[in-house]
C-alpha cells in the first residue's frame, strides 16, 4: 500500500511514532497521558490555552479526577504540552479532541475542529495519521476534513491516513473504566487508513472495534448519547406525572429495576448537563433534515429535558409559597453545581440555569460545591460567586436548600436536620422528611 503506510505502521508497532493530541480537556488530556503510559516515546499535548500548557508542564492538573501525580508520571515518559502548532510537523499521529458545541439555533458548530485543522495544515506531510475524536454528524470526517487535507496535494489513504474514533469518557466513573480499558470504535476513510488507525489505538487501549466507515463510527457515538438522552427524557416526563399523582418516582424505578431482563433503570434530575448528551443528539437531527427525515422522537426528548430546570424552579416557588415566602428576597443555597456528582465539570450544568432564574427573580442566592471553589468565565453564563460553607450548622441561615448535584462529600443527614426547607432534585432524600420536597 505504499511506503508511507508501511513506515507508519512500523513506527506505531515499535512505539516510535510521535503523537500529538490537540485539545487538552476532559477527552484529550486523558488520551495524551494514556499514550505516554503506553510507551510512545514522544507525546505532545497541544492546546491554545496558555494556562493549561503551563499547568501541565509544571506537573499540575486542572481536572479534578486526574491527579497531578498522573501528569508527573506521564512527563517522566516523555509527555509535554505546547501551544505551538509547529509540533504537528514532527508528528506521526495527530488526534483532534476539541469541542463541538451547538450554535444558538441548535445547529452544529464545527469551528473548533475546522480552525484546529486549518492551523495544522501548514505542517501536515506524508506519513501521518489524523484521527478525529470530536463528536459530530455522520459525514464530517469525509466531507469536511478529507477535502481540506487533500487540498495540500496529499492523497488520503496513500500519503496520509484519516480515521474517526469517537471519544468515550465518563468522568468520575467508579466502575474502573478509564481511557485504556474503554473499547474504542474506529472507522477509516479507506482500508489503509483503517489499518493504521486500528494499529495506533490497539497500542493504546485494550479493545478496538473496527467499523466499515467513519460515518458508522460517527453515527455510533450519536446513538450512544441519543439512547441516554431519550431515556432520561422519558423518566423526567414520568417524574412530572408521578409528582402530580403523589407517587415516589424513585420507588417506582427501584421496583421496575427488579425485573431481570428488558429494563434498564434511568433516573430523573433537574436537566441534562455535560458536553455530550444535551448537544450530540441535535447533530443528528440537523443532518437528518438534509435527507428529509424529521427526528421527532429525539427532538421531543430534547424539549422535555430542556424544560426540567424551569420545572424544578417551579417546585421551588411552590415550596416557598407553602411556607409563606416568595422567591424574591428569599435566601437560597444551591447544593452542588457540577453537571454530575463527584466531578468539577460545569459544562451545560442545569444548576447554572436555575441560578440564572434565581437571579432574574430577585432571590438572595449562593452555592456550595467542594469541586468548584469559584465559577470560571463560561460561554453561556456569567457569575461572580465563590463557594460558601456546606457545614450542616450553616444550613439554618437559608430559607431553602436546593439539592442540584448529589456529591458524596455533602453531609446530607446533617443538612436535613438543620435546614428549614429542602428541594431535592436528585432523590437524595426519600419520603418521610417534613422539610423535604422532591422535585
Amino acid at each position: 500500500m505504499g511506503q508511507p503506510h508501511a513506515d507508519l505502521l512500523a513506527a506505531i508497532e515499535q512505539k516510535q511514532a510521535r503523537v500529538v493530541v490537540a485539545g487538552l480537556g476532559y477527552v484529550g488530556l486523558p488520551l495524551g497521558l494514556t499514550c505516554a503510559q503506553a510507551g510512545f516515546e514522544s507525546v505532545i499535548g497541544l492546546d491554545t490555552d496558555p494556562a493549561k500548557v503551563q499547568a501541565l508542564n509544571n506537573g499540575q492538573s486542572y481536572i479534578k479526577h486526574i491527579p497531578g501525580s498522573h501528569i508527573e508520571a506521564a512527563q517522566a515518559k516523555g509527555f509535554s504540552a505546547t501551544g505551538d502548532f509547529a509540533c504537528v510537523a514532527e508528528a506521526d499521529v495527530i488526534v483532534i479532541c476539541v469541542p463541538t458545541p451547538l450554535r444558538e439555533h441548535r445547529e452544529p458548530d464545527l469551528s473548533y475542529v475546522l480552525n484546529t485543522l486549518a492551523a495544522m495544515l501548514p505542517f501536515l506531510r506524508a506519513g501521518q495519521l489524523i484521527s478525529l475524536e470530536s463528536t459530530t454528524w455522520p459525514g464530517t470526517t469525509e466531507e469536511e476534513l478529507k477535502p481540506r487535507i487533500e487540498s495540500l496535494g496529499l492523497e488520503v489513504g496513500k500519503d496520509v491516513f484519516l480515521v474517526f474514533s469517537p471519544e468515550r469518557q465518563d468522568p468520575g466513573n467508579k466502575a474502573g473504566f478509564d481511557t485504556h480499558n474503554i473499547p474504542k470504535v474506529c472507522g477509516g476513510v479507506s482500508e489503509a487508513c483503517q489499518q493504521v488507525g486500528v494499529a495506533f489505538y490497539s497500542a493504546v487501549v485494550e479493545t478496538v472495534v473496527p467499523v466499515s466507515s467513519p460515518k458508522v463510527a460517527e453515527m455510533s457515538k450519536l446513538l450512544e448519547n441519543i439512547h441516554r438522552a431519550v431515556n432520561i427524557g422519558l423518566v423526567n416526563e414520568l417524574k412530572m406525572a408521578a409528582d402530580r399523582m403523589g407517587i415516589d418516582i424513585y420507588e417506582v424505578i427501584e421496583a421496575a429495576a427488579t425485573k431481570p431482563f428488558g429494563f434498564v433503570p434511568y433516573y430523573p434530575g433537574p436537566g441534562l448537563g455535560g458536553h455530550c448528551i444535551p448537544i450530540d443528539p441535535f447533530y443528528l437531527t440537523w443532518k437528518a433534515r438534509e435527507y428529509g427525515v424529521n427526528t421527532r422522537f429525539i427532538e421531543l426528548a430534547g424539549e422535555i429535558n430542556d424544560k426540567m430546570p424551569r420545572w424544578v424552579f417551579g417546585k421551588l416557588a411552590e415550596a416557598l409559597n407553602a411556607h409563606g415566602k416568595a422567591i424574591r428576597g428569599s435566601r437560597i443555597l444551591v447544593l452542588g453545581i457540577a453537571y454530575k456528582k463527584n466531578i468539577d465539570d460545569l459544562r451545560a450544568s442545569p444548576a447554572l440555569e436555575v441560578m440564572e432564574l434565581l437571579r432574574s427573580y430577585g432571590a438572595d442566592y449562593a452555592y456550595t460545591d467542594p469541586y468548584v471553589p469559584s465559577i470560571p468565565k463560561l460561554r453561556d453564563h456569567a457569575f461572580d460567586l465563590q463557594s460558601v460553607s456546606s457545614a450542616p450548622e450553616a444550613m439554618s441561615e437559608y430559607d431553602c436548600i436546593m439539592v442540584m448535584t448529589d456529591h458524596d462529600a455533602f453531609d446530607y443527614a446533617g443538612i436535613q436536620q438543620n435546614a428549614k426547607l429542602i428541594v431535592d432534585t436528585r432523590g437524595v432524600y426519600r419520603a418521610g422528611y417534613e422539610n423535604v420536597i422532591q422535585a
